[in-house]
């Protein structure tokens, strides 16, 4: 099974995938482009499976495998290649899933994210949250804003992860990358263990519990520039995320500390583009003078519209903003931005408007911008 495992993995390489899936009871398959795809008809018995689970950990990873019926990892294939592993125990036995780790660092102009995810690397204190489902891109773009900062400013950099994805080498920062369950126990050990290390950026892989958020927000609110990571679908539910994890006496404190510290929230996914590849759609907030209101006062519907209206004077977007830039720029088709509009109907609006180069529009926005920079400033 062994030899089985490299052919799969050497398949999924050869044709730029990003993902191969095993199961007990079922033919391998990887994705490619976004689109699952079976690359043999033979399905994988149960021991064959076993033996896999053996062969990718070691022998405390497999105990704990069997003990907590899953667990992630990390797995290196012939020296070439890494992947991000997650194993666990399903209605026909084992199941595992990994994900192709780049062995290069792509910077944020080669990942065609827009500018202003690079004020967002330059902040010196604060929290930034990168956001989206799984697959969207959310750890190469991590990867990325921690390589600008890497190689432009002279920071002590720690990263905690669950597992390491991405691998930096100092340049003229200095960076830990620190594994949980391997260097550390937990996400919150690891990140009072930092606090005490004269650190300026803190990457926390992901907010998972109460503690590890209270204290996340506790080294932005002292002068730290934290990044860590959410699964959620925009910037509104990426605040109510972290508001909602906590107790409900508490979450008016947990909202006013984070209308302070929250300086931004990048939320991805992933979109075909012309030439059959895939490219980031992007939300972008900036924590602007309005928006920190709208956060302490719970007017999180007030959100959306708030970085509509910075998107020129701040960089900030929407989903559907970005979707309408990269049409307009020929880089995917009518029918994908409609595909994945927030509200199709007003897209499709929209973009006839442009398409008709309607100069009411254009006088209305630029209305609206100087509206919005009067509004901030009266706030500043």
């Amino acid at each position: 099974m062994k030899n089985k495992l490299q052919t799969y993995l050497n398949d999924l390489i050869d044709k730029n995938g990003s993902d191969l899936h095993l199961k007990a009871g079922s033919k391998p398959y990887v994705r490619i482009n976004g689109e699952l795809f079976a690359i043999d008809d033979s399905k994988i018995r149960h021991d064959e499976m076993e033996e896999l689970a053996k062969y990718i950990l070691t022998e405390t990873q497999y105990r704990q495998l069997n003990d907590e019926k899953e667990i992630d990892c990390s797995f290196s294939f012939s020296d070439i290649k890494r992947f991000r592993v997650n194993m666990f125990h399903q209605i026909d036995g084992l199941g595992i899933a990994m994900r192709a780790i780049s062995d290069k660092i792509l910077s944020i102009r080669e990942l065609n994210l827009p500018n202003s995810v690079k004020d967002l690397a330059d902040y010196q204190s604060g929290l930034v949250i990168v956001s989206g489902v799984t697959g969207s891109g959310k750890s190469t773009t991590m990867a990325a804003v921690l390589d600008r900062i890497n190689r432009t400013q002279k920071k002590y950099i720690v990263s905690i992860e669950d597992p390491i994805e991405f691998i930096h080498k100092d340049n003229m920062s200095l960076i830990t990358q620190r594994a949980v369950g391997t260097d550390t126990n937990s996400y919150a050990n690891a990140l009072r263990a930092a606090l005490r290390e004269d650190i300026d950026v803190i990457f926390i892989g992901e907010m998972r519990d109460i503690e590890t958020v209270e204290i996340a927000l506790h080294a932005a609110n002292t002068g730290h520039l934290v990044f860590s990571t959410l699964h959620t679908l925009n910037t509104k539910a990426s605040i109510n995320r972290i508001i909602s994890m906590f107790p409900k006496e508490e979450q008016d404190r947990v909202r006013m500390s984070l209308s302070f510290v929250l300086k931004g929230v990048i939320v991805q996914k992933l979109v075909k583009d012309k030439n059959g590849g895939r490219v980031p759609v992007v939300e972008i907030m900036k924590t602007t003078p309005r928006i920190s209101e709208l956060i302490r006062e719970k007017r999180d519907n007030e959100i959306l519209e708030a970085i509509i209206d910075g998107t020129k004077i701040y960089g900030t977007q929407s989903f559907d903003q970005s979707l309408l830039s990269l049409y307009n720029k020929g880089i995917i088709t009518e029918e994908d931005a409609l595909k994945h509009a927030t509200n199709p109907s007003d897209m499709n609006l929209v973009m006839k408007g442009i398409n008709n180069g309607s100069r009411k529009n254009i006088l209305d926005e630029k209305k609206k911008n100087m509206e919005q920079k009067a509004f901030d400033l009266k706030r500043s």
